[in-house]
């Protein structure tokens, strides 16, 4: 199928009159995936932590592609804030068919890149592990209320499956490893009615990509079979897939977009 810059493609209905829910959607991958889940036919709603100027860019791109978007401010580090989204939520869509905890928290560039190992560790455990633990929950509440089930998309990242040295890469595999357990366990738990699959970006040209030097970019692509860095909207178009009836056979899987770094 011919792609779009933003992640759909062309005449992409796969998501046709359906609701899916983005967290973290103010930039990078959230912002593609929400793009790209609006090209295909959904409507959106998409959360922020902070940065409410990227959210309302997203929303403007999601308006331009004639859908409709909510946008709400979340911090996944306050244990009731998910469940009062979905609360929320259920008074402005009569359902939410896909919940994508794409929010996690950054300690490679910026402020968080300062932080000391330990508080970084606070921070992974805070909002990626927590923080999709609490937001999963509230989407089955949600979606178990709903005659027509759910989806619900976490992120983890691909070597957890074989591991990577460095101070980030260990905490990452700390957080993102413990997500992709939880999930497959929550599959198994809210299955037939809710399916709970998971994303595992690899290289994945973000801001991280940006700051990298020269040397280790090369060497990504040294690394990658597909010899290249992915994009956001190589993610987005995973996520378009997982949340739509093609995938309605897949729950407790695992699909790495990483150019075949990991396999």
């Amino acid at each position: 199928m011919p792609q779009r810059a933003d992640g759909g493609g062309i005449g992409d209905r796969r998501l046709a009159d359906k609701v899916v829910l983005v967290t973290g959607a103010s930039s990078g991958i959230g912002q593609s995936i929400a793009v790209a889940c609006a090209r295909a036919g959904a409507d959106l709603a998409i959360t922020y932590r902070g940065n409410k100027e990227g959210a309302e860019e997203t929303a403007g791109l999601v308006r331009r592609l004639g859908r409709r978007i909510e946008l709400r401010q979340l911090d996944l580090r306050t244990p009731t804030a998910a469940a009062e989204l979905a609360a929320d939520l259920s008074r402005s869509y009569d359902r939410i068919d896909a919940w994508i905890n794409n929010a996690g928290a950054d300690i490679l560039t910026g402020a968080g890149a300062r932080l000391s190992r330990t508080e970084k560790l606070d921070l992974v455990l805070d909002v990626d592990v927590r923080g999709t633990v609490f937001a999963s929950w509230a989407a089955v509440d949600l979606m178990r209320n709903q005659a027509s089930g759910g989806v619900i998309i976490n992120m983890s990242w691909d070597h957890v499956e074989q591991g990577m040295a460095g101070e980030n890469p260990v905490l990452y595999s700390v957080a993102k490893g413990a997500i992709l357990s939880f999930s497959r366990s929550l599959a198994r738990d809210v299955a037939p009615d809710i399916r709970v699959n998971v994303l595992a970006p690899g290289f994945i040209a973000t801001a991280f990509e940006g700051e990298a030097p020269e040397g280790w970019r090369r060497h990504v692509v040294d690394l990658t079979p597909l010899r290249r860095w992915g994009t956001p909207d190589d993610v987005a178009g995973a996520a378009v897939f997982l949340a739509s009836d093609e995938a309605a056979f897949l729950t407790g899987q695992v699909i790495m977009v990483n150019g075949g770094v990991v396999m």
